[in-house]
């Protein structure tokens, strides 16, 4: 009776996937209907509201001028006063309200803003489009985070500059530093400045057919609702004073509980990644693995994530949707499909889709390869494989051991070989067994699980056949499951 398949053990449920796929993507598909209502709409409505947003930003532009004139954005900067202050806090603030209304958004308040005083920092969340604006004229125009670029732009450079902004460079590696400095600096006030505006981005879409498209679309509705609501301050800990990380995840789950939304760890860096899978034809979803999450448990850094993914495109680059099929990993290997490759296959599919999408494949690698891809565990397999001890594997030496530790009598491993074999000398040197092992950490699993195959043969006193090789696989795949759940269990 053949072997009886091991499943894989239940996982870690903090290391699967999220139940919010890509939260920095949403679909727009227009009807023909809403096309057809847009277009009746928008030939009464758009022109009407860019002549009044031409006027408004008539009014604005100079109202900014005077602001800002002779004002530094750099040094020992001071709060606005006086005159300077009335003109920011009250009329470019009705000045923005106008503007917003003229196109179209009716904007609803909900609770009521804290003071400087009692929080001097002010969050909002989500920075996710082209009118976040609105919150913080809401808000009063406060003091915002902002690129230093920003304020070239034309007109609404201007219009920034009247804010106060803290600025980042990101041509400055001192940037980050002095920007944390000159919020605290600001925060300490004690209401000498006003609220600091703190938001999250990401490198969204830089087309300019798509913000036109965005643009007319909003302006096309007969109104557009917009609700801010402003949360009670919430006050740190001392456990969350001593750990800031604390302090952010609660305030998260607050607003998240207020926007009835499910909280996960993607972060600016998952946004990176997600641009460099696009860059690498793959789906952009691909690169999302709540970095921050995946990092932490796994010990990992940006750049060992960035070096996976690119790994990871060498075995997806053909398959649609950014997931690595059986087969896929099979010719990847180049090696033909057998219960020992399934086996091998189940413990990078964690939920057991039939399918490895990246993050499995980050934490299989992470988890299950690369521990076993030591100089110890290379020296050792290489021995096994040179059967009769001259230092190097001939073609004959290496079939003979892949086929007792797939489990496969009939296997032929010659596209391997030679991929091996990088000088082509018809066997395989130590250098470049040891080469090919480090960099290609998929098989790590099989050459621990054939070194084991044979200990135990030892033990048994018998020569290793195809049926046993199999069994061992099974069993060994079981206990692989066990440690790499036990692996899995760091703190949150």
């Amino acid at each position: 009776m053949p072997p009886q398949r091991v499943f894989a053990l239940p996982r870690q449920h903090s290391l699967l996937l999220p139940a919010v796929i890509n939260p920095f993507l949403h679909e727009l598909n227009l009807t023909k209907a809403d096309k057809i209502k847009c277009f009746l709409q928008g030939i009464i409505l758009v022109p009407l509201r860019a002549i009044f947003l031409l006027l408004v930003l008539m009014v604005m532009w100079p109202v900014s001028v005077m602001i800002t004139f002779r004002q530094s954005l750099k040094g020992a900067v001071e709060p606005m006063t006086g005159w300077r202050r009335f003109l920011h806090k009250r009329v470019m603030t009705f000045l923005g309200r106008m503007y917003f209304f003229g196109m179209g958004f009716r904007v609803v308040v909900k609770g009521k803003q804290a003071s400087s005083v009692e929080a001097p920092i002010l969050a909002v969340a989500p920075h996710s489009s082209f009118f976040d604006a609105i919150a913080c004229i809401e808000a009063g125009l406060p003091s915002t985070v902002s690129r230093s670029e920003s304020l070239e732009a034309p007109i609404f450079g201007r219009f920034l500059r009247c804010v106060q902004p803290v600025l980042v460079s990101r041509k400055d590696p001192d940037s980050r530093r002095n920007t944390i400095l000159e919020i605290e600096r600001r925060a300490k006030s004690g209401g000498h400045w006003p609220q600091d505006t703190v938001t999250w981005t990401w490198q969204g879409p830089k087309s300019s057919c798509f913000r036109a498209r965005l643009l007319l679309l909003t302006l096309c509705q007969l109104y557009t609702t917009v609700e801010v609501e402003f949360l009670p301050p919430q006050v740190p800990t001392e456990m969350e004073k001593k750990c800031p990380i604390k302090f952010a995840q609660s305030v998260r789950s607050v607003m998240a509980v207020s926007l009835g939304l499910p909280v996960t760890d993607h972060t600016y860096e998952d946004c990176r990644l997600m641009i460099a899978a696009g860059e690498l034809t793959l789906p952009m979803e691909a690169g999302l693995v709540e970095f921050t999450k995946i990092s932490r448990k796994l010990e990992l850094k940006w750049d060992s994530v960035k070096k996976e993914l690119e790994s990871f495109a060498n075995i997806a680059c053909s398959c649609k949707g950014g997931r690595i099929t059986v087969e896929e990993f099979a010719s990847f290997l180049k090696l033909p499909l057998s219960p020992v490759l399934h086996e091998l296959f189940a413990l990078f599919d964690r939920n057991g889709d039939g399918t490895i999408d990246f993050r499995e494949y980050v934490i299989g690698v992470t988890v299950l390869c690369r521990p076993a891809n030591n100089e110890e565990v290379i020296q050792t397999a290489f021995k096994l494989f040179d059967i009769d001890e001259d230092n190097c594997i001939t073609r004959e030496e290496f079939s003979s051991l892949i086929r007792s530790a797939l489990g496969v009598c009939d296997l032929d491993v010659n596209s391997l070989f030679t991929e091996i074999d990088a000088d082509g000398s018809g066997h395989i040197t130590y250098d470049e067994f040891c080469s090919f092992a480090l960099t290609h950490p998929e098989y790590a699993k099989l050459f621990t699980t054939y070194i084991e195959l044979q200990r135990y043969q030892g033990l048994q006193g018998g020569e290793p056949d195809c049926d046993a090789s199999f069994s061992y696989f099974c069993s060994a795949s079981h206990d692989d499951d066990q440690e790499d759940s036990t692996s899995d269990k760091k703190d949150d």
